[in-house]
């Protein structure tokens, strides 16, 4: 009789000893787990905003570049739509008189300098601030190619001072198209 109560005693021991290792061996997060994991996860968001703000500052300067873009294109068209006057398309939005041709005899070449420069210093239609136009053609065809072809180079510059943001300095920018086209 001795010996059963021994081995209740001991089924009990046992018992209790597994319960406490089933208890030790629960899985789960602790405290200290449950930190580093925020932690990292706030790192990582940090990264997000920060990246959100960057997104925004390149997301101007592309639209900047796409209205400057657009500008200069619209000044090769009007070339190329008047192309047998190409050598009256000199054009400097800064001078004081930027649109040298004369309205009798090249009205079409004065009307789309009138237009271009109009567009340039209005802020809200070409959207952009402090805007200088340089339109060059050579009186001439320059290199012994492009004379046989008779075919002139014509540069459009487009200048402007970029948007200053909380964390952007307003600063010059300049956007240059370059094209060659041939007289009728």
């Amino acid at each position: 009789m001795f010996g059963q109560y021994l081995f209740v005693i001991e089924a009990m021991a046992t018992g209790a000893h597994s319960q406490m290792s089933r208890i030790n061996r629960q899985s789960g997060f602790t405290l200290i787990e449950a930190m580093v994991a925020s932690a990292i996860l706030s790192v990582g968001v940090l990264g997000v905003a920060a990246m959100q703000g960057i997104a925004l500052t390149r997301n101007v300067d592309s639209t900047e570049l796409t209205r400057a873009t657009n500008l200069a294109a619209e000044m090769i068209e009007r070339i190329q739509y008047n192309r047998k006057n190409i050598t009256q398309y000199a054009i400097d939005t800064s001078n004081a008189t930027p649109c040298p041709q004369s309205a009798v005899a090249q009205a079409m070449a004065k009307g789309d300098c009138d237009q271009w420069v109009a567009l340039l210093s209005n802020p809200q239609a070409s959207g952009l601030v402090n805007v200088r136009g340089v339109v060059t053609v050579p009186a001439t065809t320059v290199g012994t190619l492009a004379t046989l072809l008779n075919q002139y180079p014509v540069v459009v510059t487009v200048s402007w001072t970029g948007a200053a943001g909380e964390t952007k300095v307003a600063r010059p920018k300049q956007l240059v198209l370059t094209t060659t086209i041939s007289p009728e």
